[in-house]
């Protein structure tokens, strides 16, 4: 028992299931939203682009926590407006964008003496959390919760029909703006525990999951933050036996995860036309 329970004695390993749980809540609540109106891209742009920013922040010498909003929020922001002004399409114009401002950060990065490792940066160092990131963590995930919680209905048929939306009254710019102001921020909070990279895992998987699991979405947000939780505390606990990074392996068991609900859901689409045929084909009985 002694032997199982080894993870959680050191605190290390304390911090990184808290940061786990603290990361975890916020992007699986934002990942089904993310989901829902196809934006699994726009992640991906604003997980990368805030390198420039970290960088830049570094050498100005002012907290990395802002520089990579700022450069989030840029991303974000270049890719609405080039797309609303250009006939290229929004997906092509966010790949130009992050990759371009990736691109950026990595020259810059080259260019100057620093003693923070670009493999913490692409990937995380969930080990290495301290009492500042938790802080940074928690305010952060604390105030997309919050966000969450008051406006999600709002948020959900924007993200259905905006038409719809802006047609009832709602000033759907500041909730499309909203929506990437959080993801930015959220983004920024994961930075030290699974990196640039990884990050997008935890915007996207959780979502993705949920939404084969249940059609109601209310529960999808439930099952994805119990599911993006789980597979957090899983992740960092096995990475101690395993002698893994943990931030790619809680990426593992949320593919895991993924796969799993993909064939259930095969499995049930299967069972529903084969009851679907067998009634279809039912001979009715003549009445005695």
């Amino acid at each position: 028992m002694d032997m199982l329970l080894a993870p959680f004695l050191f605190p290390f390993m304390q911090n990184a299931f808290l940061i786990s749980v603290l990361i975890g809540i916020p992007c699986a609540i934002l990942s089904c939203f993310v989901v829902l109106k196809g934006w699994s891209l726009m992640g991906d742009a604003i997980s990368h682009a805030v390198l420039p920013g970290i960088v830049l922040a570094y050498v100005m010498g002012i907290p990395l926590v802002i520089g990579a909003f700022a450069a989030g929020m840029f991303c974000a922001l270049a890719v609405g407006y080039l797309g609303a002004n250009s006939r290229v399409k929004q997906d092509t114009v966010m790949g130009v964008v992050f990759s371009g401002m990736f691109g950026v950060g990595l020259v810059i990065y080259t260019k100057i003496e620093t003693s923070i490792h670009l493999d913490h940066i692409l990937l995380g160092n969930m080990l290495g959390v301290g009492t500042s990131d938790l802080w940074t963590a928690g305010i952060i995930g604390g105030i997309v919760c919050l966000v969450m919680a008051v406006k999600w209905r709002d948020f959900l048929l924007h993200a259905f029909d905006p038409a719809q939306a802006h047609a009832m009254g709602l000033r759907t710019s500041w909730l499309h703006y909203g929506m990437l102001a959080m993801i930015s921020l959220t983004v920024v909070a994961v930075l030290k525990a699974v990196g640039i990279v990884l990050a997008i895992g935890l915007l996207i998987a959780p979502g993705a999951i949920a939404f084969l699991i249940t059609k109601r979405f209310e529960r999808m947000l439930v099952w994805a933050v119990g599911l993006t939780v789980l597979a957090g505390i899983a992740g960092v606990y096995a990475s101690f036996w395993l002698d893994s990074a943990p931030a790619p392996t809680m990426i593992l068991i949320l593919t895991v995860m993924f796969v799993v609900a993909f064939v259930r859901r095969l499995w049930l689409n299967h069972r529903t036309e084969r009851t679907e045929a067998a009634s279809s084909q039912a001979v009715e009985l003549p009445a005695p």
